[in-house]
């Protein structure tokens, strides 16, 4: 299993359309055997800031299978709209 943590910084006034768009891109991520588990977390310090944290079968099952599967291209375009307030998105191995 592998973590992906995408940490994202947006604006009050896009924040309606963010959680739409996490919200539908959620329904994708139920029906992608790849993605064991998923959520979106909003900072409390500092409410521009959210975390999404998907958990993934393996690094090579998220970009192999889901990545290029034929659901993708949808999925991202309900996320591309919010990738300039990405400040991070990397893959994380589980230390006991």
């Amino acid at each position: 299993m592998t973590v992906e943590y995408i940490r994202y910084r947006i604006s009050a006034e896009q924040q309606p359309a963010f959680l739409a768009a996490i919200r539908a891109a959620n329904e994708m991520l139920d029906a992608a055997p790849e993605c064991l588990r998923y959520e979106l977390t909003h900072c409390e310090e500092d409410p521009a800031r959210f975390v999404w944290r998907i958990e993934w079968m393996s690094v090579e099952r998220h970009l192999q299978g889901f990545r290029k599967s034929a659901e993708f291209p949808a999925f991202f375009q309900l996320v591309k709209p919010f990738y300039e307030g990405i400040e991070e998105m990397q893959h994380y191995a589980v230390v006991e």
